[in-house]
């Protein structure tokens, strides 16, 4: 039995807290006090306690008692407080999903003879286990990954409901979207390119450009074509890219009645109670990997990944919070039980390409009932 630390008690967070701790001594800290005693009124086996991520000698100080550090703060904390994190000689894995490239500190991490499992969530996350599984076995030519959370009722206008901040969610809609065609990187407005696609139990869906391939972006430049597109039900484009145009997502302060205001800030507070996702209310997420190449046997085939979780009513527990969530853990496990011992920053990509590693993920995630379904076909 490990000491294991999670940092940040959110939704996510919270959720790994209690995973971890069925088999582990398990401390979760945050900022609020607040949210800490909500949770331990619940999980009376965590240890909880106020910290201030930002404070780098009680961050360093708190972390150096335990075992294995898991981040999860809030994605403007997440690259400094991992910096920090290596800096205090920790083990860590991360789900802070910081805009900054987490490679940049593979050197700091090689010197510090620790490692660093990144953006392992559900996307980014099981798209890159799989696709560095697969990379191994396979001369790929293409890598899709279609993925979203989403509320069971469809609520107009928006038909959508987040499971974190909505200027988190924001920050998906106005970031340039990376993917990669014909070998050369292209930069395309968010929320372009919209294609209807069909999924099963949750019927059609529209995709849209988003800036999710991250690290695979650096570590699998061989594969010619690479895309990640954001689902949501149809109609929610539109209605955003109106604010969009309008100017409701601007930095820049405009003057109202005297008062400097940032637009993005009004729309944040006005849309946090339009997206904000209740504690029981039910949401589901959908995602779909799609790779193909040449297999072993020097023939053209597809290999397709489904997954259709929903919120779990025995736990009460998000469904983006499990399939996030819980692949952190299973990393953090994966860790523990020794099958994963390289020294340096690691992006999920890099940990599935070993087959012990993989069928761990699969497993983990399968015994909670988090099932990615796979098939395939020569094409």
């Amino acid at each position: 039995m490990s000491n294991v630390i999670v940092l940040g008690a959110g939704m996510v967070g919270s959720a790994m807290a209690i995973d971890m701790a069925k088999n582990h001594n398990v401390t979760l800290t945050d900022l609020s006090q607040t949210v800490l005693d909500n949770i331990k009124q619940k999980h009376n086996s965590l240890t909880i306690k106020p910290l201030d991520v930002t404070n780098k000698t009680e961050l360093q100080t708190t972390i150096k008692k335990h075992d294995l550090v898991i981040n999860a703060v809030p994605g403007f904390l997440g690259f400094e407080t991992l910096k920090n994190i290596i800096k205090a000689g920790m083990n860590v894995i991360d789900i802070a999903f910081f805009s900054e490239n987490s490679l940049e500190l593979d050197a700091l991490a090689k010197e510090h003879n620790i490692t660093a499992i990144v953006d392992c969530g559900v996307a980014p996350g099981m798209d890159n286990i799989i696709l560095g599984y697969y990379n191994e076995k396979m001369n790929l030519s293409d890598f899709e990954c279609l993925v979203g959370g989403l509320p069971k009722v469809k609520k107009w206008p928006f038909a959508y409901k987040a499971p974190f901040s909505p200027i988190d969610v924001i920050e998906e809609y106005t970031r340039p979207a990376r993917y990669v065609e014909h070998s050369q990187l292209v930069v395309r407005e968010p929320l372009t390119d919209c294609e209807y696609v069909a999924f099963d139990k949750v019927g059609t869906l529209e995709s849209f450009n988003s800036d999710g391939l991250r690290s695979i972006i650096y570590t699998m430049p061989h594969i010619p074509n690479m895309k990640e597109k954001t689902l949501r039900y149809p109609g929610h484009v539109e209605y955003v890219r109106v604010l969009k145009e309008s100017g409701f997502f601007s930095e820049d302060k405009i003057e109202v009645n005297g008062q400097k205001v940032s637009p993005l800030e009004f729309t944040s507070k006005i849309l946090f109670n339009e997206w904000k996702l209740g504690e029981t209310e039910e949401e589901l997420t959908v995602m779909r990997i799609t790779l193909k190449g040449e297999n072993a046997n020097g023939q053209a085939e597809e290999v397709v990944y489904n997954m259709h979780d929903e919120y779990c009513k025995e736990t009460n527990t998000s469904s983006m919070a499990r399939t996030t969530g819980y692949t952190a853990t299973a990393a953090a496990n994966l860790f523990l039980d020794g099958l994963f011992a390289e020294k340096g920053v690691f992006p999920p990509e890099l940990v599935g390409k070993h087959e012990v590693c993989f069928k761990y993920f699969i497993n983990y995630l399968e015994e909670r009932n988090i099932h990615y379904i796979k098939s395939t076909r020569l094409i």
